[in-house]
């Protein structure tokens, strides 16, 4: 298991230098974010920032992500032409010897939340997904401010992209993921590269559009679309808790045993009324999710990937990017460090 941290680039307001300070850290999880998505990403420049994270003693684990083109999503005649860019650019990826990228099939939307600064009675502060909340705020004809919220749309683009969904189910949105698996897989498997899914966040539909990867059925359906390990999961166990009616271990456990978990995220939440929760330290007294089993079951399958901390609470009086401050990851990943070596240590 290699401890891991995301970092977003030079204009990350945390520092590799910052990052390499975490005892038992070893990778970096970043992307390159100045090529519109569609494009391929040059070979040159991923080789840059695998150099920029290698001078600070550090290694490139994990591209995340390499976004996928509504137009794929939407099954559009475009979607060949973009799927060969894709092609691409996880060839130039390969080529500089990372092996591991994370994608999601969310669509229009990534990760959403209501609150980006909740604050607990400590002060500290966290992101929170408040069901209600959500069914007041409108993406066509609202202000669109929100990290997971894509605001290079306009609010023309936004109506009709929206209108677009329209046509488009869960089967739909199913057969259009399969298409895109189908080309994209055995083109990783012979660079040698595995990709990871993650699972939509939150795990069920928003704002009326479909959402599939989203529990236990959806992993077995998506390990039966092509049998290879390169077409693989990002087992984030804090967005498949976000939805009560997931047991996240058996989840979990079932990853494991088709070996297919390729990245981990760790994050922990807490779950309130409904489909409400807030993010949480990583500690499992203080969510909803048993960390220590999450790990144990990462020891018994000899899990050797990347895991990461995912999104942790702003504290000490940090500001930043919401969720992807430095204090409260950084003690999150000791914790997950600790975990696994007292697990290891007490199966010998």
């Amino acid at each position: 298991m290699e401890m891991s941290f995301r970092w977003y680039g030079e204009d990350d307001p945390v520092t590799l230098e910052n990052i390499r300070q975490i005892p038992t850290m070893k990778g970096i999880v970043t992307a390159i974010y100045q090529v519109p998505v569609g494009e391929v990403w040059p070979q040159k420049a991923i080789q840059k920032l695998k150099e920029t994270v290698e001078a600070n003693g550090l290694n490139l684990s994990v591209i995340e992500s390499v976004p996928v083109h509504e137009d794929i999503k939407l099954g559009r005649p475009t979607r060949d032409a973009l799927i060969d860019n894709y092609i691409q650019s996880i060839k130039n990826i390969a080529a500089e010897g990372i092996d591991t990228i994370c994608y999601n099939f969310m669509p229009v939307f990534d990760w959403t939340r209501t609150n980006l600064a909740y604050e607990y009675p400590d002060h500290s502060t966290a992101l929170i997904f408040d069901e209600e909340v959500s069914k007041k705020m409108d993406p066509v004809n609202g202000e669109l401010s929100l990290p997971g919220w894509d605001s290079s749309y306009t609010k023309a683009d936004m109506a009709a992209i929206m209108a677009a969904y329209a046509d488009i189910d869960e089967e739909k949105l199913w057969e259009n993921l399969e298409y895109f698996i189908k080309r994209i897989i055995p083109e990783a498997e012979a660079v040698g590269v595995k990709m990871a899914i993650h699972p939509d966040d939150p795990p069920y539909s928003i704002f009326g559009l479909p959402r599939i990867i989203t529990g236990l059925d959806a992993v077995e359906r998506l390990v039966s679309l092509y049998d290879s390990k390169s077409n693989g999961l990002t087992l984030c166990v804090g967005s498949y808790a976000s939805d009560p009616k997931n047991d996240v271990l058996a989840i979990a456990r079932r990853a494991f045993e088709l070996d297919r978990v390729n990245f981990v995220h760790a994050r922990n939440i807490k779950l309130g009324e409904g489909k409400s929760f807030k993010e949480s330290a990583h500690p499992s007294g203080y969510g909803s999710i048993d960390m220590y089993e999450v790990i144990k079951l990462c020891h018994e399958f000899g899990f050797d990937g990347a895991i990461r901390p995912d999104h942790g609470r702003m504290i000490w009086g940090e500001t930043g990017r919401p969720g992807y401050g430095l204090y409260d990851r950084a003690l999150g990943a000791t914790y997950l460090s600790g975990l696994y070596e007292a697990i290891q240590k007490a199966s010998k």
